[in-house]
């Protein structure tokens, strides 16, 4: 990805959170957009939610996005035209980063071998 593309999805990352946060706040529920990537035509931007539900299910959220784009890619539209002459298609995906982080943390927990090990099975 070109220079272009990183700094267009800076812009629209940081407006799209701006958007998202206006336009969907049921009790106690946070999204975040954690990541954009655009395509290199700047045609298609990824957007990468986190959402923070406790308690609850997640796809709601997901389904009012899917059923708010056009109204999202409008409200973005007039926040970034004069920088794209085309205002990229969002689609929307769930950020699983932190869930893979804990997947990693649990399997380096399982092979952790305990210090007085360490040192026994050094000197052999």
């Amino acid at each position: 990805m070109g220079f272009r593309p990183e700094r267009l999805a800076a812009v629209i990352k940081k407006d799209l959170g701006q958007i998202i946060q206006r336009s969907y706040q049921p009790d106690g529920t946070f999204v975040t957009v954690t990541n954009v990537i655009m395509t290199d035509d700047l045609s298609i931007a990824k957007v990468y939610l986190s959402v923070f539900a406790p308690g609850r299910d997640d796809k709601p959220v997901y389904e009012y996005l899917d059923d708010k784009t056009s109204e999202i890619r409008y409200e973005l539209a007039s926040k970034i035209k004069n920088q794209v002459r085309k205002i990229p298609e969002l689609h929307f995906y769930q950020d699983d980063t932190a869930e893979y982080v804990n997947k990693i943390e649990q399997v380096f927990k399982k092979i952790d071998i305990p210090e007085g090990e360490k040192d026994s099975s050094d000197s052999e």
